[in-house]
């Protein structure tokens, strides 16, 4: 096997130690096929280019990286960059970005301008075999600096001062005591309590204008976790439609097309029966709370399953304006 070039070694040299932990000049000598000694000169090559090396003592002692260093020669496996590629994308066609839509992209570039011919066209390949079956919701990604001031606040049970507009444009100043950030459909919320009304509430991050630390800390809840109290605070919201139905079907195959974040779920009746796969099939009563009605027909269609609505009439209107479109196109074709 040819031997690598000293360069090679130093910049190998380099990736161990960015794994983390001190690594003993043992270590390092057999993982770098050479001499003690020379690790130590790849060492002091590594100081005059200005990378961090500490030389820790003791009987565990070694090198290791200074903490917190930023390290411009950042080296990542193929399968590590690829990871990395994958997650910017993933990131951005979920909506999860930070308010610097420029640094995914410019991350990406970077990554990969330096990838390895072989390894781009492997993940060329993939995005164009790639789809994803849902689209973000419309919003405009949270200030970084609030989703990091939340998050601290979150960490150490602190309150945090906030400048907030809802969703009809009217702005207030709130006290929050945060339990958690939750990422749901495309969008960043935090739950908490309001101090200001005394009761639990769930915030979007991208209508937060400005979030401070306040003194002072809080006693977190016990009781649901925070997207758990996000979700439940969806389906109870007041919007202008209260929409009441019968459903027959499983539990699994209602919520596939109306989750937990959108409407309720209580039994109506007893099981009467049991699908393909032995899961219950009975009667419930879904409850759930809209702005517009347009979205719920082509839901139920697609649910296909017997149902009954309960309430509005204006949701049986447009069911059966439905209806008779595919009817007539049916009769068409």
């Amino acid at each position: 096997m040819p031997k690598s070039r000293p360069a090679g070694r130093v910049l190998t040299l380099l990736e161990l130690l960015q794994s983390g932990g001190t690594r003993t000049v043992a270590e390092l000598a057999d993982r770098l096929g050479v001499e003690g000694r020379t690790v130590r000169r790849y060492v002091d090559q590594l100081i005059d280019l200005d990378v961090p090396v500490e030389s820790v003592r003791g009987r565990y002692g070694g090198y290791r990286l200074a903490p917190g260093y930023r390290l411009p020669p950042l080296m990542l496996s193929d399968d590590e960059a690829l990871a990395v590629l994958l997650g910017l994308v993933a990131g951005r066609r979920a909506g999860l970005t930070t308010a610097e839509r420029a640094a995914n992209e410019t991350a990406s570039a970077k990554i990969r301008r330096v990838l390895p011919r072989p390894v781009a066209r492997r993940l060329d390949t993939l995005l164009e075999a790639l789809a994803f079956t849902d689209r973000p919701a419309e919003s405009d990604p949270p200030d970084a600096g609030v989703l990091l001031t939340v998050a601290d606040a979150v960490r150490h049970r602190r309150p945090v001062s906030i400048r907030y507009t809802d969703r009809d444009g009217r702005r207030s100043e709130r006290t929050l005591h945060p339990y958690g950030i939750v990422a749901h459909a495309g969008r960043w919320y935090v739950t908490g309590r309001d101090a200001g009304i005394g009761e639990d509430r769930g915030f979007r991050l991208d209508r937060i204008a400005d979030a401070r630390t306040l003194p002072g800390s809080f006693e977190a809840p016990e009781g649901p976790a925070p997207a758990e109290r996000l979700l439940s605070g969806f389906a109870t919201a007041e919007y202008r439609y209260e929409v009441t139905l019968r459903i027959h079907g499983t539990v699994q195959q209602i919520r596939a097309h109306l989750p937990a974040g959108i409407a309720s779920l209580a039994e109506h009746e007893p099981a009467a029966g049991r699908d393909r796969a032995g899961v219950a099939e009975r009667w419930w009563r879904v409850e759930l709370r809209a702005e517009r009605l347009d979205w719920l027909p082509p839901v139920l269609a697609a649910l296909d399953r017997p149902f009954v609505i309960e309430r509005p009439d204006e949701l049986r209107d447009l069911v059966t304006a439905l209806a008779a479109r595919l009817a007539s196109r049916a009769r068409g074709a």
